[in-house]
């Protein structure tokens, strides 16, 4: 035992919950202690920190795109499966500005 305290959240917790933190999702209570927790763990706060930076860049780069409804449904669905317990990587979540592949091509 190195005589720290324990903390009272778990920094895996803290970091399977850090979107709904950083997206202001999260019930007041929760958000106090993921906010106790992130000042002082400071390898939360460095992974806060990046992934907050992140999200203003992306924010800034596409913040004004239109995001096509089938790749928002998609997404949702898959946030919703990894929610439930859903742990297997997805495949990948195509470019909405990308040209058709040759399997997607009209023929």
């Amino acid at each position: 035992m190195t005589g720290e305290e324990p903390r009272p959240t778990d920094c895996s917790e803290v970091l399977d919950h850090l979107y709904e933190y950083l997206d202001h999702e999260m019930p007041d209570g929760d958000s106090v202690k993921m906010q106790e927790h992130i000042d002082d763990c400071s390898p939360c706060l460095e992974k806060y920190g990046l992934e907050q930076a992140v999200k203003k860049l992306v924010k800034r780069c596409c913040g004004q795109d239109e995001v096509p409804a089938d790749l928002r449904a998609k997404v949702l669905e898959r946030i919703d499966a990894i929610r439930d317990g859903d742990r297997r990587p997805a495949g990948p979540v195509p470019d909405a500005g990308a040209a058709p592949g040759p399997l997607e091509a009209e023929h």
